[in-house]
């Protein structure tokens, strides 16, 4: 796998034009399986395409059970300088309903080991919605969050995706659905806890101290072009976005192959020509979750008329706060943030 990441990043090379790196990050799938010398060969592939800004944000994504002492001094030796730790909660009975590899005592000790070797800029994922999280336990979750000098915590809504286990024991009356008043509630008490404790609610799903915004996910809310690497990666440049073939042995086949493919013909990924109403449709559905929100001269005047029309129900209702023709979402609004993103999509007529 290493060898077929090497190869694409040069295959790509020229994707981003030259536009020097501002994030790089280590997510999907478990990269924190990949040792340090491993990551090094990536890293270094990534050095000699790229200018790298000297303060580049650096993410690996990780699971507490994978961070041992000995992995977090290795990483220490990698540009990585930032992490983002897979959490979830503190209660042992939350990890067995979401199946975590993890216990609560290895969650605590790897956000410990994890300063203790000067990480300092961590994230750490919550979730709350949960049959298993009880109020009373999702309180407790953030207090234990707030224990330590995090700068930045992530927490989502438990979905149930279809055809994953929990999709299979909720269906066969094993495990309880997801209670929209229960998340509703427990939503509501993480914007007051954060707010109390300085956080900045900068994304619905995302909170940081001043400062400590996750530079790569603002790229991807701000419609910054970014590169994938990897089975199942995303890539886009502005006008077009692609992905890359999501199985890993027709990934590995096509780029350990004896004969390197060119890039076109690879089969390594497929292209969409974003059309004017997509390219709207996908800013009001990033920009309007942001503290940054939708901002007028951003639109394309052919829409604008359109999305003035279609938004002025929920600012009437106060779930949308206008500021110098920059639209987005009240604390209220915010439980309902796909909805209103949805009626404010331009539908093309096929």
């Amino acid at each position: 796998m290493v060898d077929a990441i090497v190869r694409e990043l040069e295959l790509q090379k020229d994707y981003l034009q030259g536009a020097p790196l501002s994030s790089i990050y280590f997510g999907g799938g478990t990269p924190s399986l990949l040792d340090a010398g491993e990551l090094e060969r990536i890293f270094a592939k990534i050095y000699q395409l790229h200018a790298v800004e000297v303060d580049a944000e650096i993410t690996l994504e990780a699971n507490p059970d994978d961070l041992d002492l000995l992995k977090l001094q290795a990483l220490r030796n990698t540009p990585v300088n930032r992490l983002s730790i897979g959490i979830q909660s503190f209660a042992e009975e939350d990890l067995r309903f979401m199946n975590r590899a993890h216990n609560a005592q290895e969650a605590r000790a790897c956000i410990e080991n994890a300063l203790s070797q000067g990480f300092k800029n961590l994230t750490l994922d919550l979730i709350y919605g949960a049959p298993t999280t009880s109020h009373a336990q999702w309180a407790k979750n953030l207090e234990t969050i707030f224990q330590y000098p995090i700068p930045h915590l992530s927490a989502y809504c438990l979905t149930v995706e279809p055809k994953t286990a929990l999709d299979h024991f909720v269906k066969k009356g094993l495990a309880a659905p997801v209670d929209e008043e229960h998340a509703n509630a427990q939503f509501q008490h993480l914007m007051e806890a954060t707010k109390a404790r300085g956080f900045e609610h900068y994304e619905i799903s995302n909170f940081a101290q001043p400062g400590w915004y996750a530079r790569h996910n603002s790229s991807y809310w701000q419609g910054e072009p970014y590169l994938g690497i990897g089975p199942s990666a995303h890539s886009f440049n502005g006008s077009s976005r692609q992905w890359n073939v999501a199985n890993n042995a027709k990934y590995l086949k096509i780029l350990n192959d004896d004969t390197p493919p060119t890039l076109e013909n690879s089969g390594l990924f497929e292209r969409e020509t974003l059309s004017p109403a997509t390219r709207y449709n996908e800013y009001v559905m990033t920009g309007l979750r942001t503290i940054w929100g939708c901002s007028l001269d951003k639109i394309d005047p052919a829409f604008r008329t359109f999305f003035l029309e279609n938004i002025q129900p929920f600012i009437t209702k106060e779930l949308v706060l206008v500021q110098e023709q920059r639209y987005r979402l009240s604390d209220t609004g915010k439980f309902m943030a796909d909805h209103i993103a949805s009626e404010l999509f331009f539908i093309e007529n096929n």
